[in-house]
């Protein structure tokens, strides 16, 4: 039996609906990823499965005894409290049962408060508390108001685990975490003995973690078994099905509505079946939900800036003084190219969006050298979203005092442009504060595309943002002509963007490498190997430890590659399809090369039909022309 079930379940808001009397299933020790655009109703069904919230119709079921602990995207904690009384309130029922045991309350049911005490293991709780925090390396003490958001997302994760939970509900989790800390999430989620929901749109989060993605997909649930890559194959698959489905059942419908306006034939009876196939075909037509519309990007370029951004040598940057001093850059350089995309990786607090503004002149550095290149456009898309009056309308927001918006030369209404981002014309005059966080990312977007620049500076761009806009956002930024500094922590974004890294190795400590997050991790592993081995040779055994005329065993060699790694970017996914069929064309083309040659071999169609062999001869320097260009593409995308 299941330990949650949804049963037909209904919900909806106006006339649209998020679940559309859907069935849901989770079973014991399952972790299911739970999927979809901005607004379909993720984080409602998280919370009629938390039972904090309850469908307009349909049934929600749980196993008698279930625990269920929910963790909100944005946890409301007491900021007045210590980390160890805030996971306390997870145990808040168990705590009062104590409580009132241990008073001799006369009133009270003493056997049924030490049966709930016994069965959740009440009378240790404090010591349950220590072990939690202890594992999700948190001091006890300290005070919720000064941690950062990672740190109390992980406060939240400690207060729904210290009730020992059976079902574990997690609403994009990976907010305001760094790289570490989701690292370290991933690692307790696997560990962890329950099952889990969990929305997210880390796309390698959810490859790691989860053995089942369900999709919110126009009022319904798609279940696909297997991790988030093989969603994706079973995804595309299923789309290409529906198309032609769709297209087949609209071209029969078309032909049906040319049948009925022909009148005559439709007014005899034995006609009147057919009438009853058109309106049904008319009826599930009106019916279907088609595939939500993508967002469409495309970025205002500005001109070209000139071919060095930034040139940064020996730069120095401390803040505060004394015992208080904190140096977030030391001896820092680098040479920023036109065309560069650059992501800065750390943990929070390390001082990437400091070195960011460092670069781009923002910020002054304490010392060292820092020049900046020639005719520099900046669009800034900021984490803390301070760019944005809330106040304002969508339409102020994108062009204050105008109608019209200009985009690469070509002159657009604003609204219009709107649509371009899945704002409806509509919503065109609403304030901003109406705005769910997604959506909102989605507005600054907008905003910083419209906007000529030819160095673009993103920070944390991807929180909140669907999948889909995060797949196209990719290959946008992938195809820009000019700079782009992105500071991320999801690493599939990460991958398919950068060309090279900026990485925070140490207090101050920032280092460069060429390549992606996946070329990063290989050459930072390669170089510790090295460097393991170097000390070991360095360090003489008990066998070779004395005479000095002995022969020493050289020191080893780095690998060539640790210090000056080979640049290397992860195709896009259009990228990797062209690659994928560029054997084919390549086969293709040299079939049709040796044929055409064959039949020029030995001179006889000059003969019989030279219009024809004309027409061969030219073809085949064609086809070479074809081949080199297929064979360079093939190369330069790493085939």
């Amino acid at each position: 039996m299941a330990l949650i079930s949804l049963n037909q379940a209904h919900l909806a808001f106006g006339h649209v609906a998020l679940l559309d009397y859907c069935d849901f299933a989770l079973e014991t020790q399952e972790r299911v990823g739970l999927i979809g655009r901005n607004g379909t109703g993720k984080s409602s069904m998280l919370k009629i499965l938390a039972g904090m919230e309850k469908p307009d119709d349909g049934e929600v079921q749980r196993q008698l005894s279930v625990r269920v602990a929910y963790v909100a995207q944005e946890p409301l904690l007491n900021p007045e409290h210590t980390i160890f009384e805030s996971a306390s309130d997870g145990l808040a029922q168990l705590k009062a049962a104590r409580d009132q045991y241990l008073s001799g309350d006369a009133d009270a049911d003493l056997d049924a408060l030490q049966t709930i005490i016994e069965a959740q293991d009440g009378w240790n709780w404090e010591q349950r508390v220590d072990e939690t925090l202890q594992r999700l390396r948190l001091d006890p003490q300290a005070r919720v108001s000064q941690l950062s958001g990672g740190m109390r997302k992980r406060v939240a994760l400690a207060q729904a685990l210290v009730s020992r939970p059976d079902v574990l509900l997690l609403d994009e989790p990976t907010n305001h975490l760094d790289m570490d800390a989701i690292v370290w999430l991933e690692e307790l989620l696997i560990a962890f003995k329950g099952s889990v929901v969990t929305i997210s749109h880390d796309r390698a989060f959810l490859n790691r973690v989860v053995t089942r993605i369900v999709e919110l997909d126009r009022g319904k649930l798609l279940s696909y078994p297997g991790n988030f890559e093989q969603y994706q194959q079973q995804k595309e698959e299923q789309l290409a099905q529906e198309a032609v489905i769709n297209a087949k059942a609209d071209k029969l419908l078309a032909q049906e509505e040319v049948w009925i306006r022909k009148g005559v034939e439709a007014r005899r009876t034995r006609s009147q079946s057919r009438i009853g196939r058109l309106q049904a075909l008319r009826t599930q037509r009106e019916q279907r939900r088609d595939v939500v519309g993508r967002v469409r990007l495309d970025v205002s370029t500005g001109q070209n800036s000139g071919k060095i951004v930034a040139e940064l040598e020996d730069v120095n940057k401390t803040f505060g003084s004394g015992d208080a001093a904190r140096q977030v850059v030391k001896n820092f350089s680098s040479t920023i190219l036109r065309g560069d995309k650059v992501g800065l990786i750390g943990p929070n607090g390390a001082g990437k969006t400091t070195l960011l503004k460092i670069i781009l002149g923002q910020l002054e550095a304490d010392s060292g050298k820092v020049r900046l290149g020639s005719q520099l456009q900046v669009a800034y898309f900021d984490q803390m979203r301070d760019q944005i009056d809330l106040d304002a309308t969508l339409e102020d927001t994108i062009s204050p005092g105008s109608e019209w918006i200009e985009v690469n030369g070509r002159r657009t209404h604003v609204k219009s442009y709107l649509s371009d981002f899945l704002f409806s014309p509509a919503r065109a005059n609403a304030p901003v504060r109406t705005l769910s966080g997604g959506e909102r990312n989605r507005l600054l977007l907008a905003r910083l595309f419209a906007r000529p620049a030819n160095v673009l500076v993103l920070d944390e761009p991807t929180n909140d943002l669907d999948i889909d806009t995060l797949d196209l956002l990719e290959d946008v930024l992938a195809q820009f002509k000019g700079t782009v500094f992105l500071v991320s922590h999801d690493r599939a974004f990460l991958d398919n963007v950068v060309t090279s890294t900026i990485v925070n190795e140490g207090p101050g400590i920032w280092r460069e490498f060429e390549g992606n997050v996946q070329d990063w991790l290989q050459q930072s592993e390669r170089a510790a190997q090295w460097a393991l081995t170097r000390a070991s040779a360095d360090t003489p055994s008990k066998a070779q430890a004395a005479p000095a005329s002995a022969a020493t065993t050289p020191a080893p060699t780095p690998p060539s590659d640790v210090g000056a790694p080979v640049a290397k970017r992860k195709l896009s996914y259009k990228e990797q399809r062209e690659l994928d069929a560029l054997p084919g064309t390549i086969a293709a083309l040299e079939a049709e090369h040796t044929k055409a040659s064959a039949q020029l071999a030995d001179g006889s169609l000059y003969v019989k039909d030279s219009a024809l062999a004309t027409q061969l001869a030219t073809r085949i320097q064609t086809i070479d022309d074809e081949l080199l260009a297929a064979m360079e593409r093939m190369e330069a995308l790493g085939g």
